[in-house]
């Protein structure tokens, strides 16, 4: 059955996976499948005032809601294309007042309720994977899982954009990833299993190809027993979830007698780390961290990974913060070579980084 309002696809049934989405025609790397403007989406809390709630543009000179004082637009038109949803939490928000400031999933809950729908959830995030904001998209929820996707999401705005990062020939199926894809087969179909309910069984679950190198033992005299491995595996998962910040130092140092640097729980911990280091304004020791965790993270995670660009972006923003200006354009070049094929070359997190690149020369 033709998918109506995206050209070159089609919506079947799976005996496997249930209903899904495949190619009609040949689709290049980087070539953009399809949009999907949201259904219903709301800005996370964090970012009202620095984000428009209508388009999520970034800027300074937003505006208020002349009633709730709570939602900001760029200018008028932004406003009035929010409205017919903002009306409908404006009047609480009038209600209870300034102070009142209702979370981020209530108001999307809301909004979706009003709506009358029942879909699938996403969250939008910007070119270096900080959250913005949470929507429904019904024809990205249209597509498959896979560990090794075909095709990834980025965000222009509150519009969804859906472009190959593998060729993808008439008759295959379009696949995301609905998870975090860094992990070992078995820590991810515990996650998908968790949260979608399904037991993955793609080419890259059942033949678990990167396991070996994400789960690299360090090379020991005295080689550790399995049981060492699978306790220590335990622990980081336990260290990860609690996202104990304070303990990274601790924790690696303790991961690190039996994991490599390399191991995708020592990535996690460093990751955690660079956090604290930014948080703290350290920029000496969050490059540090950045430069342990790039390589490893080009080799895990696929090809075109929104997860590497942003690294390599945060690599080459601390580079250049630190006068390191040759490692910072190298950086940013890297990572402007994912997000042309990720993103599309006519986004604005490209031409945004591109401007940085121009005003180093």
């Amino acid at each position: 059955m033709k998918n109506e309002g995206i050209e070159g696809t089609e919506r079947f049934l799976s005996p496997e996976r249930g209903r899904g989405l495949r190619a009609v025609r040949h689709f290049a790397v980087g070539e953009l499948v399809f949009a999907c403007p949201s259904y219903a989406y709301v800005l996370t809390v964090n970012e009202r005032g620095a984000h428009c709630e209508h388009c999520f543009t970034r800027r300074e000179d937003l505006f208020k809601c002349g009633k709730c004082k709570q939602a900001y637009y760029c200018n008028v038109d932004c406003q009035r294309g929010d409205w017919p949803m903002h009306k409908l939490e404006c009047v609480a928000m009038c209600a209870y007042g300034e102070d009142w400031c209702p979370s981020e999933t209530v108001r999307l809950v809301a909004r979706i309720l009003l709506k009358q729908v029942n879909c699938n959830g996403f969250t939008i995030e910007d070119e270096e994977l900080s959250h913005l904001g949470s929507a429904v998209f019904p024809d990205v929820a249209l597509m498959n899982h896979s560990c090794s996707p075909n095709v990834i999401v980025t965000y222009k705005g509150t519009v969804a954009e859906v472009r190959a990062v593998q060729e993808i020939n008439p008759g295959d199926e379009i696949f995301n990833s609905y998870i975090d894809l860094l992990y070992p087969t078995e820590d991810r179909k515990e996650r998908l299993l968790d949260s979608y309910f399904f037991t993955c069984q793609c080419t890259e679950c059942t033949s678990k190809s990167k396991d070996k190198e994400k789960m690299e033992i360090r090379k020991l005299s005295s080689p550790p027993e399995p049981k060492e491995i699978r306790s220590m595996v335990r622990y980081a998962k336990n260290v990860i979830e609690d996202e104990l910040l304070e303990m990274c130092e601790l924790s690696q140092e303790k991961m690190g007698a039996i994991f490599a640097d390399t191991n995708v729980y020592m990535l996690h911990m460093m990751y955690q780390a660079m956090g604290v280091c930014l948080y703290m304004q350290d920029w000496d020791g969050a490059m540090s961290y950045g430069e342990k965790i790039i390589q490893p993270y080009s080799v895990h995670y696929p090809a075109y990974s929104l997860n590497v660009a942003s690294m390599y972006l945060k690599l080459g923003r601390l580079y250049l913060g630190l006068e390191k200006k040759t490692q910072g354009i190298r950086a940013l070049e890297k990572a402007i070579a994912i997000m042309e094929v990720a993103h599309g070359k006519d986004h604005h997190y490209v031409a945004e980084v591109k401007r940085e690149i121009e005003e180093q020369k």
